[in-house]
């Protein structure tokens, strides 16, 4: 079994970050758009985030749109002892999402340039920690939109590039156009049908976001092992689902999101959570 290193991970060879993130998706409207209902709330749970050591946290900015990029960066200017500089912003490009809640891919090179401006301003940076390509167009050339991402990096925009929702495939051919520091893609105790993208990006020691890190409540045929294990440990689920992650590849990067302070705290918490080699065994059956 795997040591638990819930540690930290250096993305791209020179961030260090504590391994437990924070997605920021949530701190939206119902169904990811417009403004959260309480934006003084959204805002106190990045800030009890910082508080806890959460240090990289992942946002879009789809989400909203526009939204989550914004509060974040209120959010951590009012902290009186954080700023932007003690916290790996991650942002993404590549997806529209439209009022109806449909997510559009859209990668043309001429959006992502203007968009790498909005998400800059929106988040109060001159360089982005990590710009993702949100996911693969296929009415626009691969390579072609990874190198847009590439002369980002050149031009001092990014400090580095990531891939979201590819295949190992895409993995390689991104790399061979630039260095890539992340893969997002989804991926739970419940659900690892990407296991040969993680297995690549072990290889390579490029970081693993899993996306849907908590399968959102459904873990599928490991509901009921992940159950037991909890109890055992006097624990949630989610926390369970989480320690496995960290427990699973020193690679991996859990982002939880969640609007909530309470569930923030628990996920955080799931970074102490030491599971037995019995329990690891049964849960990566």
């Amino acid at each position: 079994m795997p040591a638990n290193e819930s540690g930290t991970f250096d993305i791209g060879g020179d961030l260090t970050v504590h391994r437990l993130g924070f997605g920021a998706m949530r701190l939206t409207g119902e169904n990811i758009i417009g403004r959260p209902n309480d934006e003084a709330e959204a805002r106190r749970v990045v800030q009890r985030a910082l508080d806890l050591g959460v240090d990289v946290i992942d946002t879009a900015d789809s989400y909203g749109p526009g939204v989550s990029e914004r509060i974040l960066r209120e959010a951590i200017e009012a902290h009186d002892e954080y700023d932007q500089d003690d916290v790996v912003l991650a942002t993404k490009a590549g997806l529209l999402r439209e009022a109806g809640g449909e997510w559009l891919k859209h990668g043309d090179p001429d959006y992502v340039r203007n968009q790498v401006l909005v998400s800059r301003d929106r988040l109060g940076v001159d360089t982005i920690d990590l710009y993702q390509y949100h996911r693969p167009d296929p009415d626009v050339d691969f390579e072609e939109a990874v190198q847009t991402f590439a002369e980002l990096k050149d031009d001092g925009f990014v400090e580095h590039i990531g891939l979201s929702n590819v295949s190992v495939e895409q993995l390689e051919r991104a790399r061979d156009v630039v260095e890539i520091a992340t893969v997002q893609n989804q991926y739970n105790v419940g659900n690892r049908e990407d296991e040969a993208v993680l297995e690549a990006c072990e290889d390579a020691g490029i970081g693993f976001i899993p996306w849907f890190p908590l399968g959102g409540g459904d873990l599928g045929s490991k509901e009921s092992v992940v159950a037991d294990v909890a109890e055992a440990h006097d624990a949630t689920p989610q926390q369970i689902a989480l320690a496995w992650l960290l427990e699973h590849s020193p690679v991996i990067l859990p982002i939880p999101g969640t609007s909530s302070v309470e569930h923030l705290e628990q996920n955080v918490a799931a970074s102490q959570i030491e599971l037995t080699d019995e329990e690891y065994a049964r849960l990566s059956e």
